[in-house]
């Protein structure tokens, strides 16, 4: 479960890392959302499994809106932050993104539970990827 979080959750960090300004902050939603969509596609979510899905989806909408939060104050203090007040907000950072880990895993757990076995294999071929040198390589 941490590998198909840490997959989900490496992509956020693109885009929050790309929402510093306003007009960025657009497009990275728009990144998550296809983001969703194109993992909506791939895991084959039939309509009996929507419920669960949509649970999914505002996680990783709201996962990524923390990360943009934090990612933005960081930037914002940026000009007069201490060396402190960098390892603080990068400390924030983190944690954001361990505690959407968390929150998605539980979402995902619900879904993956609802799932067919032959569903299943798919979603773990999904997420049995791993960034490597900048790459994504499989296990």
């Amino acid at each position: 479960m941490k590998t198909i979080a840490s997959a989900v959750l490496m992509s956020f960090a693109f885009g929050a890392a790309l929402a510093q300004t306003p007009d960025a902050s657009a497009g990275a939603q728009s990144a998550v959302t296809k983001h969703i969509n194109a993992l909506h596609g791939s895991l084959k979510i039939t309509a009996a499994e929507e419920p669960q899905w949509s649970a999914v989806a505002a996680t990783m909408r709201a996962n990524a809106s923390d990360l943009d939060g934090a990612i933005a104050k960081r930037t914002a203090n940026a000009d007069n932050a201490t060396a402190i007040d960098d390892l603080n907000s990068y400390a924030d950072i983190a944690q954001a993104h361990a505690d959407g880990i968390k929150k998605l895993a539980t979402a995902f757990s619900a879904l993956y539970a609802a799932m067919p076995d032959d569903q299943k294999k798919v979603a773990d071929q999904v997420f049995s990827h791993r960034h490597e040198n900048g790459k994504m390589a499989s296990r």
